[in-house]
């Protein structure tokens, strides 16, 4: 199963990349791929939304359930995203957000591990899934910059 696991260290607070990750609403206004998003429920710990993802003509859905730790004094935030429904035979994917012990910022731990149904699809995608993940990593830092600004 293709997994990718990363460490980064970023000037915005574990509270701004947070809000930013978890606003799943916003997605198709930044995040490559991704065509539109619809929220069925959603509360302070859970969500459950469809993400409808576009590759040229190919568009697919899918169904997550998104459990949220928000930070708090006694610990790191977190989000869980775990896969429902589409066309995948599993999709899951781990944000951890904490403060950065050298100062400013956080550092985040992101991972993400996949499976399709179809074993070609998924030989070709572990191709792609590296070039992917920057790309989408870049695209919540340029959002973080244009929300909460640059470094000084």
């Amino acid at each position: 199963m293709p997994r990718i696991a990363e460490e980064r260290r970023l000037q915005w607070s574990p509270e701004q990349m947070y809000a930013l990750v978890a606003d799943v609403r916003r997605y198709p206004e930044f995040l490559p791929w991704v065509v539109a998003t619809r929220i069925k429920s959603d509360s302070e710990t859970e969500m459950v939304a469809d993400m409808l993802v576009g590759f040229n003509a190919l568009r697919e859905k899918f169904t997550s359930r998104v459990r949220k730790v928000a930070p708090g004094a006694d610990h790191s935030a977190r989000i869980e995203v775990e896969y429902l429904d589409g066309p995948m035979k599993s999709l899951s994917n781990t944000w951890a957000f904490r403060a950065d012990e050298q100062g400013a910022g956080c550092v985040i731990d992101f991972c993400v591990e996949f499976s399709f149904r179809n074993a070609i699809f998924e030989k070709l995608a572990g191709q792609y899934l590296d070039r992917a993940f920057r790309k989408m990593v870049a695209a919540f830092e340029t959002r973080a910059a244009k929300l909460y600004g640059e470094q000084a």
